[in-house]
């Protein structure tokens, strides 16, 4: 391949990533859908299955088995289909007066589909060293409610998008062990809307004698984002125990991001020298943001010349995200002058509370004819969404489905992967959300206002297709 036609690859799959919305509502955010070839399989044994370059993403270490230079690149499309069973929500004002129900509809299907693009490069440098590189979307998130969702007053579009840059080396003894080292540097960009509800500061004007300015809305609208650039480490290992059995491991490390950037509010009501109105006002503001330490093995075993069995698993540590908070960065301005009595500068907190995850996975592969390949994989992903679910993240444990089929043709170097699952969800997940603050010094969320809420119970469904073209030169 000339070089020139290499970097247009790289530089389209870097701009198609930054601009794809990613979707993902089980296993947190993370995105399994990286490669066709592992997903045919449902990423079974995909930490000891280097069958292309996108080992870089799954397990550097691989890159080891691989000769000459090797390029992969591909897409994946997701498409969710999110929507709220039934729905409720009271804003500010006590239930018993006329207008505390928020009128509206369940929001729509919230999830549009995500198309996830990919390209990873390996090279060996000589029979012991080889480097590689990639870029891929690892994680990823979108929720877009209809602008009359009752719960506008929780959420309306959640995004975060994240493209990840992945240079990696791997070095081998020879014998059948191999390491591996690779470096994500991450760009991440996030965006968080929602209505904001003026009842209960204009009927807490009127109830005091304090004047509201004719014409001040009942609701008004916020618009946070921010972007900023994180690291992750992996280390990975592969052994190949025989010429039928391997083995591999992969260790990410984890990283707090501050998503800095501003916070647009429009219509929102607040207290002014002349009494209540409504002001806008665009101020500084971060969210910070975690991205969990994981483990993840696997081993491929060839029964027969003709039949591959993998399998694997991936432990990650979900519980280090225990909220969802914005904060203000410039107490001058009005509203994070006026944070709802949290910590300083706080102008949102959502507790999350998730806990830690498995992810386990089986495979097998089919070689039917020295040119094709059939593959079939199962994988139960757990939800890190535990005792509090969010309309902004309405998730459940799922079982994920897969098929795929590669082509090869022989002596040309080329390889075509394609393949398709569907995701089952175990549960149908209920919302039970209020509006929260955290006390200075205080460990534990209390509701802002007893009597803003939202409850709901949503049904989930999706399904997920990608295809891949790999070349060994």
């Amino acid at each position: 391949m000339k070089p020139s036609l290499l970097t247009r690859a790289v530089r389209l799959a870097t701009l198609a990533a930054i601009a794809a919305p990613a979707s993902v509502f089980a296993g947190g955010f993370s995105l399994n859908e990286q490669s066709a070839s592992a997903m045919g399989v449902a990423n079974a044994g995909a930490a000891a299955n280097p069958e292309n370059a996108t080992t870089v993403f799954f397990n550097p270490a691989g890159m080891s088995q691989l000769k000459g230079t090797n390029i992969s690149f591909g897409t994946a499309v997701v498409d969710i289909e999110a929507k709220a069973k039934t729905a409720k929500a009271n804003n500010q004002l006590p239930s018993a007066l006329p207008g505390s129900e928020v009128q509206g509809s369940r929001g729509g299907d919230i999830a549009d589909p995500a198309f996830l693009p990919n390209i990873y490069l390996t090279h060996q440098v000589n029979d012991s060293i080889d480097v590689g590189f990639g870029i891929h979307a690892p994680y990823g998130l979108a929720a877009d409610y209809d602008d009359d969702f009752v719960g506008r007053f929780f959420a309306d579009k959640t995004e975060l998008t994240a493209i990840s840059f992945t240079p990696a080396i791997s070095v081998n003894n020879g014998q059948g062990l191999s390491m591996g080292l690779g470096l994500n540097v991450m760009y991440v960009e996030g965006k968080l809307t929602k209505f904001m509800d003026n009842s209960g500061t204009i009927a807490g004007a009127q109830a005091g004698g304090v004047p509201v300015a004719p014409g001040t809305p009942a609701q008004g609208y916020a618009d946070i984002e921010g972007d900023d650039v994180g690291v992750t480490f992996q280390v990975g290992f592969l052994y190949e125990l025989n010429d039928q059995t391997q083995f591999g491991l992969k260790a990410q490390t984890g990283t707090e991001l501050e998503l800095k950037g501003d916070a647009k509010f429009t219509n929102v009501a607040a207290a002014g020298p002349g009494g209540v109105g409504a002001i806008d006002s665009t101020e500084p503001a971060r969210v910070p943001l975690t991205i969990p330490e994981s483990i993840t093995a696997g081993i491929r075993h060839s029964l027969t010349e003709d039949v591959t069995v993998l399998a694997g698993a991936t432990y990650s540590r979900w519980s280090r995200f225990e909220s969802l908070d914005i904060y203000g960065r410039d107490s001058s301005k009005p509203l994070t002058s006026q944070s709802p009595g949290g910590m300083p500068n706080q102008l949102t907190h959502i507790p999350e509370k998730w806990k830690n995850t498995w992810q386990f996975n089986l495979g097998g592969i089919w070689q039917a004819t020295p040119e094709w390949a059939l593959k079939a994989g199962y994988a139960w992903d757990e939800s890190p969404v535990d005792e509090i679910v969010t309309a902004r993240i309405p998730s459940s444990d799922r079982h994920w489905l897969t098929l795929g089929a590669q082509w090869k043709p022989a002596q040309s170097g080329w390889t075509i992967d394609a393949a398709v699952g569907t995701l089952l969800f175990k549960d149908d997940p209920k919302v039970e959300e209020k509006n929260y603050v955290l006390t200075p010094g205080g460990t534990q969320p209390n509701p802002m206002d007893p009597n803003s809420s939202y409850s709901a119970e949503y049904d989930l469904s999706a399904w997920s297709a990608s295809i891949q073209v790999s070349k060994a030169f």
